[in-house]
């Protein structure tokens, strides 16, 4: 069970993730053919499914993003949060195994050509980042508060 955090903390906590995700999704709507690129790399995807992924798993990030940040649904924006953020840690997991090294796509786009060593190195920090991230979602996530009668 994740524990309660106090509301300031958990105001805290639902608005850097909203943040993170609204800056995560700008430069893949701002450049949907790069991110489709991006995406065709992992080789895990049928082909004809890029170009649907590349268009709406950024502005899925967007609205899950802006939805914490403003407060509204906020369980749904968190659920769908920890969702995406499963998906890329076993997507960089899977990739990493297999020995195929992929830019992750995450926050920027179109970087400068990089040796397979260092994009080996970055999906491994991507995927403990992804982790942390996982965490401020499952701490995002609000209980329901319960209307337990009074003992008096």
């Amino acid at each position: 069970m994740i524990p309660r955090l106090p509301p300031w903390l958990s105001r805290l906590t639902r608005l850097l993730l909203g943040v993170l995700f609204l800056l995560a999704a700008w430069p893949k709507l701002s450049d949907p053919p790069a991110f489709a690129k991006a995406l065709w790399a992992y080789d895990l995807f049928p082909t004809w499914s890029i170009r649907p992924l590349a268009l709406s798993l950024p502005w899925l990030e967007a609205l899950c993003g802006a939805l914490l940040v403003l407060g509204f649904w906020r369980r749904a924006a968190a659920r769908w949060i920890t969702l995406l953020l499963l998906g890329f840690i076993l997507s960089l997991s899977i990739n990493l195994v297999r020995r195929h090294p992929v830019d992750c796509g995450c926050f920027s786009l179109g970087q400068a050509p990089r040796s397979a060593a260092e994009r080996f190195s970055d999906m491994k920090a991507d995927i403990l980042r992804d982790i942390g991230m996982l965490l401020l979602a499952g701490l995002s996530i609000p209980s329901r508060r319960r209307n337990t009668p009074s003992l008096r």
